[in-house]
């Protein structure tokens, strides 16, 4: 979320980026860490409580909370609760400003004529739209589509993409816009097709 507004005003508000993005936004921007910090926290102290009866074993990558909630013989009502709402806010308000922000970028990205400006504009935009779009796509699988239906490898390839293949891929993209990252890719392919010769 705070990537995408930061994209937005560097490419929508290029002569207001300096005097709106001050050390002090910047700063109330870690409220959204601290905020989620805050909800895992609530959930875990949550989860505590619940007794757990059936067969502990999770056929995840990672501890999902709906698995966990399925396993429990107390009342989980207090939890679906606080889950559905705030989990909710908490995926659909950063979602909304993220969409938003992209939507100000396209209607932006129409109305400039340079090819040079929109070449540097879809190279900032593209790849962060990619990783979103592959982080809420997994992360809404995980959490909203998985069912007692699904198979347990079709779980376990949702928990890694949204666990691990996102972060790395994140990573990855964002660095291939360093200079000498791209230049020692190039470098490696380069001997990579050599070897093959």
């Amino acid at each position: 979320m705070v990537m995408a507004y930061d994209k937005y005003m560097a490419i929508c508000q290029p002569l207001y980026y300096s005097t709106i993005m001050r050390q002090e936004l910047c700063v109330s921007f870690a409220g959204s860490w601290f905020l989620c910090c805050i909800h895992t926290l609530l959930l875990t102290l949550l989860l505590v409580q619940l007794s757990l009866c059936m067969d502990n074993t999770i056929l995840h990558f990672f501890c999902n909370l709906s698995t966990l909630l399925r396993l429990s013989c107390s009342d989980p009502s207090l939890n679906e609760l606080v889950i559905f709402p705030v989990g909710g806010s908490l995926f659909i308000l950063p979602l909304s400003t993220i969409l938003g922000s992209f939507i100000h970028i396209r209607i932006a990205f129409l109305r400039v004529s340079s090819t040079r400006r929109t070449f540097k504009v879809c190279s900032t935009c593209g790849s962060h739209l990619f990783v979103v779009s592959l982080s809420y796509g997994t992360l809404a699988g995980v959490s909203f589509l998985s069912s007692s239906l699904d198979s347990n490898d079709k779980v376990i390839i949702r928990s890694v993409v949204y666990a691990v293949v996102t972060p790395l891929l994140n990573t990855f993209m964002s660095s291939l816009r360093n200079r000498d990252i791209k230049q020692a890719l190039n470098t490696f392919v380069n001997r990579a097709n050599f070897l093959k010769l």
